[in-house]
């Protein structure tokens, strides 16, 4: 019936409802937000995970030490180890601790178990150690699910536990879930949580909402680029910046992701919305790239780590939110402090740390403007060099360039000269390339040359100084 044929009082409720309607909508939305953010630290931040399937581990003490030296505020540990519990005490660092795997029958299945490991591994520490939240196992859905109907009742007693303990508003309890749980994650309006799991998660998100606890996944973009290459660019996994036209769109939303993060944890906030929970935070407890992989791995590179750990921990202290929630900004733990060299292949499984076990850096990170935070800033220390794949022709162009127009000084690599050998174009490049960049003061779009080169930590000028102290040394072994 058209609204010209009903009558003027009926219109005017008409009206007056879909407005309330609208507003009450608008307010809910609010509301969530709020509640949402009420659960978070005062400002979001990045921490750390720290796996110990490592040789030579250095002590907990020393460990300590590191964590305070690169000003890490947050960590995760993936058990309850008494001596790092008590190295971290009075240091003020945030931790999670966790309940493994293997534990979680015991406790699922006795709330005497659950307030005994609680008095063990919680009242025995804290406040002197700073214990924020308890993981409940691991991806125990896709890698025990033979434990899953126990998770939340492991989850439960625990915190009926804290409850005694009156500590339940200052130790949250969730588990941390891989992304597999969620199915059509893109685009991120059409994510669900995999309905054979609806069992948990029902109950689960329940607990999460009414204790005020986050949602903790653990993400990675290097796996859904590895899963899906040719169809997500390797930019947006790495936040590079984009070309509006490579930006990924929800077409459902028009909501524009410039990085495959934000759309994960998006993803995982409707999947929530479809279950009708709005008032839970995602919390990211690992997220990282690997430093180094096998030959089936080709994307697993030191400057790929550096690149996407480096930009995503300035995304995080941006606070620049996800397109579905700019005023919310996820946390996240990055994966991870050490190369864990004992764990089985492929190589990444090693590879994902930022240092080696004995605190020597795999790589240097630039976080530029992340204060003192993994304080081995490098944004001094980057350098321009050829990109791998480029044509001989192309890179001579760009060579001419840079040692004519460009003004670069090119002397090093005439004849005779030092940087001379290797003599290729490559290497002649890479070192004309890095002249430019340098003397342009390593600013914005000086390390380009048409698409052919790529910013990276490792000194191009090194490689011909050696290559000379070589020669030199087999000339006077010669004499």
């Amino acid at each position: 019936m058209a609204l010209s044929k009903l009558p003027l009082s009926t219109i005017f409720f008409f009206f007056l409802y879909t407005s309330l309607f609208t507003i009450s909508q608008v307010l809910s939305s609010k509301i969530a937000v709020a509640q949402i953010k009420a659960q978070q630290d005062n400002e979001p931040f990045v921490g750390i995970n720290i796996g110990v399937d490592v040789s030579n581990l250095m002590s907990v003490t020393e460990l300590v030490s590191l964590l305070q030296f690169q000003k890490v505020t947050h960590i995760r540990l993936y058990d309850a180890d008494p001596d790092m519990l008590k190295a971290l005490a009075k240091t003020k660092i945030r931790v999670i601790i966790s309940v493994p795997n293997n534990q979680l029958i015991a406790i699922g299945s006795s709330n005497a178990t659950a307030a005994s490991w609680i008095g063990k591994n919680v009242l025995a520490y804290y406040p002197q150690t700073v214990i924020t939240a308890i993981a409940v196992g691991d991806e125990v859905l896709t890698t025990v699910p033979s434990s899953a109907p126990l998770l939340v009742p492991a989850i439960e007693s625990l915190y009926s536990a804290l409850v005694a303990a009156n500590l339940h508003n200052q130790i949250k309890i969730s588990t941390p879930h891989s992304a597999s749980i969620i199915l059509d994650p893109f685009p991120p309006s059409q994510a669900f949580f995999n309905q054979s799991w609806s069992s948990v998660m029902q109950p689960l998100l329940k607990f999460l909402s009414e204790t005020g606890s986050p949602l903790m996944m653990n993400l990675y973009p290097y796996y859904v680029f590895m899963q899906n290459k040719g169809v997500v660019p390797l930019e947006n996994s790495l936040f590079k910046p984009l070309t509006p036209s490579k930006e990924m769109v929800d077409p459902n939303t028009l909501l524009h992701y410039t990085n495959v993060l934000d759309a994960m944890v998006d993803a995982a906030y409707y999947s929530m919305k479809n279950l009708n929970f709005t008032d839970v935070v995602v919390l990211v407890t690992e997220s990282g790239w690997p430093s180094k992989g096998d030959s089936k791995e080709p994307y697993a590179t030191i400057d790929n780590a550096d690149t996407y750990n480096s930009n995503m921990i300035k995304h995080v202290l941006d606070q620049s939110g996800t397109p579905l929630h700019p005023e919310i900004t996820s946390s996240v733990y990055l994966y991870e402090l050490f190369n864990e060299d004992l764990r089985s292949p492929p190589v990444s499984e090693a590879n994902w740390g930022l240092f080696y076990a004995n605190a020597t850096p795999v790589y240097l990170l630039h976080v530029s403007g992340g204060g003192t935070f993994l304080a081995n800033d490098t944004t001094n220390l980057t350098y321009c060099i050829v990109m791998d794949g480029v044509d001989s022709k192309t890179l001579q162009a760009a060579l001419d360039w840079a040692c004519g127009p460009g003004r670069t000084n090119c002397s090093e690599i005439q004849p005779g000269e030092n940087c001379y050998q290797p003599n290729n174009v490559k290497n002649h490049a890479s070192y004309a390339f890095d002249s430019y960049y340098q003397k342009e003061g390593r600013a914005a779009g000086s390390c380009d040359f048409k698409g052919v080169a790529m910013i990276t930590t490792t000194d191009p000028s090194k490689c011909c100084l050696l290559f000379f102290a070589l020669n030199s040394y087999r000339s006077l072994m010669v004499h």
